[in-house]
């Protein structure tokens, strides 16, 4: 379903930034930015939270650890206990490699995964560039039209009092 956008487009960064902080004190929301090189500080201009990405890794990473200590007593101990110089069945000190090893795999596929789910990313997905020239030399703000109550005056004045060299309504689907 295509969907209303208002774009700017600056050529540097720091009257970018100066936008976003002025869109956003004037209430609007910022539905993306796009920029050919990561800008620091356009994260907090932009009132992005911090990811919840750790949180998944710390999950899934002690599920994996969980997993393999339970695998490891269960075969030593229950299913096929060998007595070994008379040495304990459970020596916790011989699961820890294969305890790291799993919290490792399982944290990091977890995170990937996650980062895919999150991000939108799948196989076949196509690119879509809403200006030319964003991976390149250009910078672009956007900003969604929702409804009625979107004030497109009001952001355009507040864009071209920000530096935006190009101001342009366009229909997307993104």
């Amino acid at each position: 379903m295509p969907k209303n956008f208002l774009v700017a487009t600056f050529s540097n960064a720091d009257r970018l930034i100066h936008a976003v902080r002025a869109v956003r004190e004037e209430n609007f929301r910022v539905y993306d930015v796009y920029a050919p090189y990561p800008i620091h500080n356009l994260d907090e201009a932009m009132g992005i939270r911090r990811s919840k990405l750790p949180w998944v890794t710390l999950l899934l990473g002690g599920t994996g650890l969980l997993s393999a200590l339970l695998l490891q007593f269960y075969t030593n101990i229950l299913d096929w206990p060998l007595n070994v110089g008379g040495k304990p069945a459970n020596s916790t000190l011989a699961f820890i490699p294969i305890t790291f090893e799993l919290t490792v795999l399982i944290g990091g596929l977890a995170s990937v995964v996650a980062l895919f789910i999150r991000a939108r990313l799948y196989p076949g997905k196509r690119e879509c560039l809403i200006v030319e020239g964003v991976t390149n030399n250009t910078f672009a703000l956007v900003l969604r039209k929702r409804d009625e109550l979107f004030d497109t005056a009001r952001a355009h004045r507040l864009l071209e009092q920000s530096g935006a060299d190009h101001i342009e309504e366009k229909v997307a689907e993104l």
